[in-house]
């Protein structure tokens, strides 16, 4: 039986430019690979797996053919084009945040819940946002081990969740404050130094951080903190879990950092947590603070794993463990995971 085919659409942007890498180095399980954009990059060359492929446009042709299409594109771009897709005879798997909560499309995330991609009635399966997935891959295995009953949570979100632009953000601000060893000394230099060079965010980020990422919903609380909110309660399959969040973004290139503080229905030992993360598939362990050894972006960016340390039990709750997460919000957070989603598809279509 011939191999699957595949589309990835929106190849040319940050996410679909990672997504093609995996491709050219993960087991290779797709025949055909075709690489999809908005009008304007049609034609442009693609590198993934050895081929120089060209760009196509997206139209409804374009999935004529094809199995699985993974989707990186903007919400309104997946809501209308995922469904065009899945009419043509494709599963779609949206990184988006379109279908995540829609109670007809699961959000999977292999490690904990692959059994879900089967149950999709409109033909579509959701990938979760890059924040929760860094946190959640970390805190399932914690789940299974000593039933989870609340989070607190505190975000420290990498400049890249905004897209390329927010990296040249930072990059550009960088520039513009090297060397001046008294800026943030004084009120209002650095916001003197950056100008309104803010790119998509609402405040300067060289040397600095702004306790906010998403757009303005109700009672206060920013989108990325209902995002988490929701998705983990989705995930792990917990309508109740009592969670609390706060986003921040900090002047890091790729890389969304997580505090996090569990509660859980049991009494939790920290030893037995280690060990429980150490057999977790998509976790790595780096937990030695007497070697200076902890879980950071610059580590791990590039890397597929969530990386987890400073894991304690909480000094006023024998029920509570306080942890700190990161993990490239490029790869894990949005390709990888859309990439092993597709793989779980592709594996069931050679099963047919």
């Amino acid at each position: 039986m011939p191999l699957p085919s595949l589309a990835v659409v929106g190849a040319t942007g940050a996410v679909g430019t990672v997504m093609c890498d995996l491709l050219s180095s993960r087991r290779n399980v797709w025949g055909e690979i075709r690489v999809v954009a908005s009008a304007r990059s049609a034609g442009r060359k693609v590198q993934c797996r050895g081929e120089e492929l060209t760009v196509q446009a997206l139209t409804p042709e374009v999935f004529d053919g094809i199995d699985v299409a993974m989707f990186d594109v903007p919400d309104e771009i997946s809501a209308e084009w995922a469904p065009v897709a899945v009419s043509r005879g494709a599963v779609a798997v949206d990184n988006s945040g379109a279908f995540r909560m829609d109670r007809d499309v699961p959000l999977v995330v292999p490690e904990i819940n692959p059994e879900q991609i089967r149950n999709r009635p409109k033909g579509i399966i959701a990938n979760a946002n890059c924040t929760t997935l860094a946190m959640i891959v970390a805190v399932a295995p914690l789940h299974r081990e000593y039933g989870l009953r609340e989070l607190v949570l505190a975000s420290y979100q990498a400049v890249s969740g905004a897209g390329q632009v927010g990296v040249d953000t930072l990059h550009d601000q960088l520039a513009k404050i090297a060397g001046d060893r008294v800026l943030g000394s004084r009120p209002g230099n650095v916001r003197q130094a950056v100008g309104d060079d803010l790119g998509p965010f609402p405040a300067p980020l060289a040397l600095n951080v702004v306790p906010w990422a998403g757009s303005l919903k109700e009672a206060g609380w920013s989108s990325e903190e209902l995002k988490m909110r929701n998705e983990s309660r989705k995930i792990l399959g917990l309508p109740d879990l009592k969670v609390s969040a706060t986003c921040v973004r900090v002047p890091v290139v790729t890389g969304h950092s997580v505090a996090i503080h569990a509660v859980f229905g049991s009494e939790v030992d920290a030893e037995g947590a280690r060990e429980a993360l150490r057999n977790a598939p998509g976790v790595i362990l780096v937990d030695d603070p007497a070697a200076g050894e902890f879980p950071m972006p610059i580590d791990a960016v590039g890397t597929d794993p969530s990386w987890v340390g400073r894991l304690r039990r909480s000094m006023d709750d024998p029920r509570a463990l306080d942890l700190f997460v990161t993990g490239d919000n490029l790869r894990k957070g949005a390709a990888l995971n859309t990439a092993q989603i597709a793989e779980l598809l592709a594996a069931e279509l050679a099963n047919r």
